[in-house]
């Protein structure tokens, strides 16, 4: 490396020395060389006689001028503009050049295809001009752009649209004007050749909103239910809410080569063309519902992260934890609660929960730095929505919702911290959150243990529930925290019993606060079955001795549906661990038989939602169950898991075949109803593709060919390829020639590739460099093929020959200059090292020494490989 990159400290956050309250950008826009002329209104905050520090990066200094005049008092260092000798109030004009074809980083502004675009999120904004770039100066922007009009007809900035002409020469330009001061992450510009779906919304108040989508030509097809979904956004936030749209015009673009799934520019959201697109030849049930929930978030930020934004970086989870909670209790409120909340715990406990577990672990509000790309986690984003949800089940709807109200009234237009949300909701509930603040601060996953006993001469049942959150590599020590813990008790017969102590009702959810609590409850008349952690109502573990009798009675009375499945996932950890077991010690496999009935029981419940039983019959992921260990064996969590299904595959055959047919659906319709019998109807056919192979293959080959949608095609095409059924190569290849073209429908083709339990996979995936539909360049095809490959097969990166590891280093070596975002993404399953055995540590920490040792490495990459290499 050419110097070590810095780390940077919340607790150094000092606000700055001046602020910028206008903006007037003019860009004279070309693929090859644009020019950015910025005109700021500037004040001065701080000590007289202090410097302007502006933030910029690979950019072409023209000139800088003070109040109209050159400006000789200014230093040009590495990534900083240092301007001298300014008066207290001054405009500030800035010209320089910038080169969009030449960014393979994909921050600033870039070429996508034929287009131009922009990603400022998070510190993107200085590869456009100097500027200062931190989320804490907020100014009003006005941006005119000026391009080919052939080549780019259509010209897009934040705000609404206040004039535009034609220059005569070719050219014209477009002027856009945001009212709302914000900060320079929030800025967007868009220019290119596109078609338009467009519509409208009108608020409450009866004002009018426009509404334009604008997608690659030849895709308008697909943008409806895109549409559609920011029109339920819209009103949503109404209703739930009561927060209504601000400006006059709403735009979202798609684009193919974006890092993130998307972006909440104020006005003009710029999204991954993955959550734009759909139809039902090329999109999933799964695309679909990602779609609306990812529409839903961009457009729920621009009250929670746009109108109030943060105050620096450390802070991010109170835009990010905050718009997640809203996404899910949107998708909930839509579809099927039960279903969203079991899709946001897997989650967790399959890749939050082992994030924690790793040397990147942090709090969801961090302390400390080096690359703030790094900190777009799965920890401040998930985690984080789990702690305002907590939030929520403390204060209840109303008390929250006041909250929320105080917290705009306090805040709106300004850039604030975790700390004042919370106050927020202190504030406007009177519930006291002093100790409940510790999970801003905290990093690592609670184990609650809970013990109980009866007493059966007072008729009283006492829980005996303590807490421990093991270390992390930046915190030894960790204090008790504030973890609402939701319970049922259930009598013999199912029925719940009523909370009651002294007389006095007791609610459902209670108060864990302290290392080490004992709950009592009086008027129960037998020993009961307790339901513990409804609705995953903490992000903790659950230490509690189920026996598989308690477990399937839950599985069958259990009245949160949430219960329902976690205890089936309790009842086959108890058999995976078992069976891991075993199969490290070279011992039979095998799977009681009530298990299965417990199964069959959930199968054949025609009461039972179809969207739950599916849920409940899918096994957890090897990742999943990766996290009930300790020392993770990959190969043997395979092994077992592979077991397990051909068990139940053949223990429920009939039932599985019944099922399967008695769920066909004549006519694809996105619709909750249909998705769920498509989503069970499929789970039943991934279990009989592990039966008998004759019938498996008949029934995976008949789907696939009648399919007239892609949720029942690419369940065919999983099935094939994770039972290795003989018709797989075939499906395979129809698939590729039918769809090579089309790299978001290839990608799903990638990522079963990648997940393939096949010996060769390896050998597979390198191959599919070359080919026709893959590309280095874009992100979305990196994550499905090595970032399938990586994360979602254990077994195969972790081979014993360690030449998994081999492939990811040479691949983050070369996206180490063409994309260190992306690089630093798919580096995790690198940087667990510490979880697996001695042998591979070795040679996992042998890759990352190899990547260390570059001598141009990403500031994204040093900072996680450092933190793993120095913790020795």
């Amino acid at each position: 490396m050419t110097h070590q990159p810095q780390a940077k400290f919340r607790h150094d956050y000092r606000a700055p020395d001046y602020t910028i309250t206008d903006l007037d950008l003019n860009f004279e826009l070309d693929a090859e060389t644009t020019k950015v002329t910025a005109t700021s209104e500037i004040k001065r905050l701080g000590a007289i006689g202090a410097p302007l520090v502006l933030n910029g990066e690979d950019l072409t200094l023209v000139s800088v001028n003070v109040n109209g005049q050159p400006w000789p008092s200014f230093q040009q260092l590495e990534n900083t503009l240092i301007i001298n000798q300014l008066p207290d109030t001054f405009t500030l004009t800035i010209v320089n050049e910038i080169h969009p074809a030449k960014n393979s980083a994909l921050e600033g502004l870039y070429l996508s295809g034929e287009a131009l675009c922009t990603q400022c999120e998070a510190e993107g904004f200085r590869h456009i001009t100097y500027y200062l770039d931190r989320p804490d100066v907020l100014a009003r922007f006005t941006t005119r752009i000026v391009a080919d009009k052939a080549r780019y007809p259509f010209l897009l900035s934040n705000g609404n649209r206040i004039d535009q002409g034609d220059l005569g020469d070719g050219r014209h330009w477009v002027k856009w004007q945001d009212p709302f001061p914000k900060p320079s992450y929030l800025f967007a510009l868009v220019a290119g050749d596109f078609d338009v779906l467009r519509d409208a919304f009108t608020t409450r108040p009866g004002r009018d909103v426009a509404l334009e989508l604008y997608v690659d030509r030849g895709n308008l097809d697909r943008a409806d239910w895109a549409m559609a979904s920011l029109k339920q956004s819209m009103k949503w936030d109404e209703t739930r809410f009561g927060l209504e749209y601000d400006l006059d015009i709403y735009m979202i673009v798609a684009v193919d080569f974006f890092n993130m799934g998307a972006m909440e520019n104020k006005g003009l959201n710029i999204f991954n063309s993955k959550y734009v697109l759909a139809k039902a030849e090329t999109a999933t049930d799964k695309d679909y519902l990602n779609i609306e929930a990812v529409i839903g978030h961009e457009y729920f930020h621009n009250w929670t992260g746009n109108r109030v934004t943060c105050r620096d970086w450390f802070q991010l989870s109170l835009k990010e934890g905050l718009t997640v909670f809203r996404d899910q209790e949107f998708s909930s409120d839509l579809g099927s609660r039960p279903v969203n909340r079991i899709d946001n715990v897997r989650v967790m406990r399959g890749a939050q929960f082992a994030e924690d577990a790793s040397p990147m672990a942090h709090a969801i509000r961090p302390d400390k730095v080096i690359e703030m790309n790094n900190f777009y986690t799965l920890t401040v984003y998930e985690k984080g929505s789990e702690v305002i949800r907590m939030m929520h089940t403390l204060l209840g709807e109303e008390k929250f919702q006041a909250g929320i109200q105080l917290y705009f009234e306090r805040h709106d237009g300004s850039a604030a911290t975790c700390d004042d949300f919370v106050q927020a909701m202190e504030d406007a509930s009177n519930v006291d959150l002093s100790l409940f603040r510790r999970w801003y601060s905290q990093a690592g996953t609670p184990v609650l243990t809970v013990r109980d006993e009866y007493d059966a001469e007072h008729k009283q049942y006492r829980l005996h529930v303590s807490q421990k959150t093991p270390p992390t590599a930046d915190q030894a020590e960790k204090l008790p925290l504030h973890i609402p813990l939701d319970i049922e008790l259930y009598d013999e017969a199912g029925n719940a019993i009523t909370l009651q102590r002294d007389g006095k009702p007791v609610h459902h959810v209670l108060n864990v606060m302290a290392a080490e609590q004992t709950f009592v409850f009086d008027g129960v008349d037998h020993m009961p079955i307790p339901s513990l952690l409804r609705e995953f109502s903490a992000p903790v573990k659950r230490d509690y001795p189920y026996s598989d009798q308690q477990l399937t009675f839950l599985m069958k009375h259990a009245t949160n549906e949430f219960s329902r499945w976690d205890a089936a996932q309790s009842l086959l950890a108890t058999y995976i661990k078992l069976n891991v077991a075993r199969q490290q010690q070279g011992q039979a496999l095998s799977l009681p038989l009530h298990v299965a009935d417990a199964f069959r029981a959930v199968l054949l419940d025609e009461n039972l939602d179809p969207a739950l039983a599916a849920q409940i019959l899918t096994l957890p992921s090897e990742n999943e169950i990766a996290e009930l260990f300790d020392t993770i064996d990959p190969w043997a969590i395979s092994a077992v898991h592979e077991a397990i299904t051909r068990c139940l595959a053949t223990e429920m055959a009939d039932e599985w075949l019944a099922v399967y047919n008695d769920n066909k659906i004549a006519e694809y319709r996105v619709v909750h109803a249909d998705i769920a019998k498509r989503t069970l109807r499929n789970v039943c056919l991934h279990y009989l593709a592990f039966g008998d192979t004759k019938l498996a293959d008949k029934l995976v080959s008949d789907q696939y060919y009648h399919a007239d949608n892609m949720t029942d095609s690419l369940g065919a095409l999983s099935a094939a390829v994770s039972a290795q059924l003989p018709c797989r190569d075939t499906l395979m290849t129809e698939f590729d020639e039918r769809w090579h073209q089309d790299g978001l429908v290839m990608d799903k083709w990638f990522v079963l590739q990648a997940t393939s339990p096949a010996a060769d996979v390896l050998d597979k995936v390198k191959s599919l460099l070359n080919h026709r539909s893959f590309t280095l360049s874009n992100p979305n095809r990196l994550r499905s093929l090595i970032g399938g490959f990586a994360s979602g097969n254990p077994a195969a990166f972790h081979a014993v020959d360690g030449k998994g590891y081999q492939f990811l280093a040479e691949i983050l070596r070369d996206l180490n200059t063409r994309n260190p975002q992306v690089a630093a993404r798919l580096i995790e399953p690198l940087i667990r090292l510490k979880r697996y055995d001695a042998p591979r540590q070795v040679m996992m920490r042998g890759a990352l020494e190899q990547l260390k040792g570059l001598e141009n490495l990403s500031g994204d990459l040093y900072e996680k490989i450092s933190k793993v290499l120095d913790a020795g």
